[in-house]
């Protein structure tokens, strides 16, 4: 059935945008993440987990053109790549590409080469997937399984990239698909749960990485040992003097035998800080918490932890943030706490660079685990608090010596005020963690940490160290523990949800614009949050527009890797269509102070002096946004 449904590829019209080599690399490498996750929902799940993340970074790679080249240029929606030809062109490789893979092998034919095993990239010795989601990414997964190739590629395409039927129809047509109505009402029957499809589920970027069949490694390895050896042989004639290799000078000896790498794995080399070593530091960080917890004694479980952290077995489950090393310490770490907590142990160390928990069942070591998140350059606020412990949806938090009071507030109820947390040897009772919900966001509880200097608060999201919250202009931005910096917070709460596992920092909100609507219907908030990376980049920044009266703010564009609404660059232009009590729709547009006029051109045209632009237009109309600012230079509508 799915060998009849991709046929040869139409011929391209002459009416369609070129598209070069230069142009099509920027729309890849600018939304690499989101075209990789694309080529993985679209091929087959009978591939297995590692072979379709393989493949679909193959395919993804392989989507440039050779030359210049036409492409149908169909919007990408609310995603902010419209009209961009380049983008148009590369999606429209990978979901091409990924049908292909789906295709039986024929005996009549040469395979084509997006269905066999990719040459690069290769990972050996390992096998890859995506992190594991909660039933609903499961069920979602499985009904997928069961849609052949082009209805799947219906489902991806109306879901993460926000297709209408129309533009669907177009993209399979263009993809070679012949049966595009049978794929479309295939697709229909599928549940409508798009959201779940930017899970870390589905994510090919963010991976977990496991051993292959040991055994059958070490057969091949012995046989490869007895061709190897003639070679060394040989070799080591080369290495005689004159020529060839030479000795290894002032190298150390080999690992097992270097002294700091020893000492990296020796309990007894820990370093440990006095209680009271912060009180007169002239630096607030991690490398001046003290060593707490009832299992700070324990060698055997420290042993443990150091040798885990080198070398993890098949059976731990490790994690990192994005951007995070997970290889061993160059040197003995610092011990910040080891003690039990509910029914594990847990140990959390910390080299200088990276904040690592080790955490073991109370009852053996069978199911341990091992996360990593990078923490460099934390300071003050960043260095407030370590996710401890997780269970049954909540979350449990060791706070820096400094901390005085926690509290659990609600950041969506500003008004509520907040719930005291007790404080037990720097260790928070457990608080309801909004990293793990699903379904509707009712609420996003977040951490409130007080300390001589004033409150602050941070955000869990899925990680090991919770996010600051910011409020204000990037480059003077304040505390979110003020009222007025928590009431601009309420609406944009739930937005939090879109920056998980992201490796984040902080996260600011800036309203940067109101602006008076049509026919004397009040006025909007425009609203950008901006979250940065500990490893500075992969930025996110979101626009959110939010009508009157309206408890929640809808996000309207997003981006990455942008320094739009950040202090490299504060401005940001976005826009959005709005419907009228009246039933009339408007484009509406705002950019931040310094714009000095805004353009759309496209499927709406129209003008206006100022940082506002309010045109009538139609339903579903497509526009392409230009501001000028008051330095002289333009800036374009976020993407």
């Amino acid at each position: 059935m799915q060998s009849q449904d991709v046929a040869k590829r139409p011929a391209a019209s002459p009416t369609d945008p070129a598209v070069d080599v230069e142009q099509a690399e920027a729309a890849l490498v600018e939304h690499y993440p989101r075209l990789v996750r694309l080529a993985y929902l679209v091929l087959p799940p009978s591939l297995g987990r590692n072979r379709r993340v393989l493949t679909a970074h193959a395919l993804t790679q392989r989507a440039l053109p050779r030359g210049r080249a036409s492409a149908s240029v169909i919007p990408a929606q609310s995603t902010g790549r419209d009209g961009d030809p380049g983008y148009a062109f590369v999606r429209l490789q990978v979901v091409r590409t990924a049908l292909e893979a789906g295709l039986p092998l024929s005996f009549r034919s040469w395979p084509k080469r997006s269905q066999l095993p990719p040459l690069l990239p290769q990972v050996w010795g390992l096998r890859l997937f995506p992190r594991s989601g909660g039933a609903d990414e499961l069920a979602l997964d499985q009904r997928l399984s069961a849609l052949s190739g082009p209805a799947r590629a219906v489902y991806v395409l109306r879901g993460l990239e926000q297709l209408p039927d129309g533009d669907v129809r177009r993209v399979l047509t263009a993809a070679g698909v012949d049966e595009v109505d049978a794929a479309l009402r295939e697709a229909d029957e599928a549940p409508e749960r798009y959201g779940l499809l930017e899970s870390p589920e589905f994510d090919p970027c963010s991976l977990h990485a496991r051993p292959t069949d040991l055994m059958r490694r070490r057969q091949h390895g012995k046989a490869a040992l007895a061709a190897a050896a003639a070679v060394i042989v040989c070799g080591a004639l080369l290495a005689l003097p004159g020529g060839g290799w030479g000795p290894d000078g002032a190298a150390a000896p080999a690992y097992a035998e270097n002294p700091a790498a020893e000492a990296a794995l020796n309990p007894g080399k820990l370093a440990r800080v006095a209680p009271t070593a912060w009180e007169f530091s002239a630096r607030k960080d991690f490398s001046v918490w003290p060593a707490r917890g009832d299992l700070t004694k324990n060698t055997a479980l420290l042993r443990r932890a150091l040798a885990v952290w080198a070398r993890p077995g098949e059976s731990v489950q490790v994690s990192a943030t994005p951007g995070t090393p997970s290889g061993g310490p160059a040197g003995p770490p610092q011990l910040l706490y080891a003690g039990t907590v509910d029914n594990a142990r847990v140990v959390i160390l910390y080299d200088g660079l990276r904040i690592a928990r080790y955490a073991e069942p109370k009852d053996g070591t069978k199911g341990a685990a091992l996360d990593f998140a990078r923490v460099d350059g934390a300071t003050g606020s960043e260095a407030n608090a370590v996710v401890l412990d997780r269970a049954d949806g909540n979350v449990r938090y060791l706070t820096a010596p400094w901390i005085k009071k926690a509290a659990e507030r609600d950041l969506q109820k500003p008004n509520a005020g907040a719930l005291p947390l007790t404080l037990t040897d720097g260790i928070t009772s457990p608080l309801a963690s909004p990293a793990q919900q699903t379904g509707a966001c009712t609420s996003w509880n977040v951490l409130q940490l007080t300390d001589d200097t004033g409150t602050r608060l941070m955000s869990d999201l899925g990680e090991l160290v919770p996010a600051h919250l910011t409020a204000g202009r990037p480059g003077s931005v304040h505390e979110a523990s003020g009222s007025q910096a928590q009431h601009a917070w309420a609406p944009f709460a739930c937005s939090l949800g879109a920056m998980r596992s992201l490796g984040v920092r902080s996260v600011n909100a800036w309203q940067y614009a109101q602006q008076p609507l049509p026919n004397a219907s009040g006025a909007g908030a425009w609203t950008c949050t901006r979250a940065e990376t500990w490893r500075g980049g992969g930025e996110r920044v979101l626009a959110q527009f939010q009508t009157p009266g309206g408890t929640f703010g809808a996000v309207v564009a997003k981006a990455q890797d942008v320094p739009a609404c950040g202090p490299r660059d504060p401005h940001v232009l976005a826009g959005v269509l709005w419907k009228s009590a009246a039933g009339h729709w408007y484009l509406l547009a705002a950019g931040s102070e310094g714009t000095e006029s805004i353009t759309a051109t496209g499927g709406v045209t129209g003008s206006a002096k100022g940082g506002l632009l309010a045109v009538k237009t139609r339903q579903g109309a497509q526009a392409e946004l230009k501001g000028a600012l008051d330095d002289g230079r333009t800036i374009s509508g976020l993407r």
